[in-house]
């Protein structure tokens, strides 16, 4: 079998990565999107969108890490 060459990454090696960079990505479009969501929330005194809005970002908060 054949070495591969130093610094470059294998097929299967290269696609996990990609999937993991589009996962940090999509998590934090996700977090930022709630955050803005609170806010208009807050700005309109909508508390039932609060407190919904507030429960979810806090299920995704901990499974991100930065």
């Amino acid at each position: 079998m054949e070495k591969q060459k130093l610094g470059i990454a294998s097929g299967p090696l290269l696609s996990l990565l990609a999937e993991m960079v589009l996962d940090e990505a999509i998590t934090s479009f996700r977090i930022q999107d709630l955050y803005t969501k609170i806010d208009k929330a807050l700005e309109a005194k909508d508390e039932e969108a609060f407190y919904r809005l507030t429960s979810e970002l806090k299920q995704v908060v901990p499974t991100f890490k930065k």
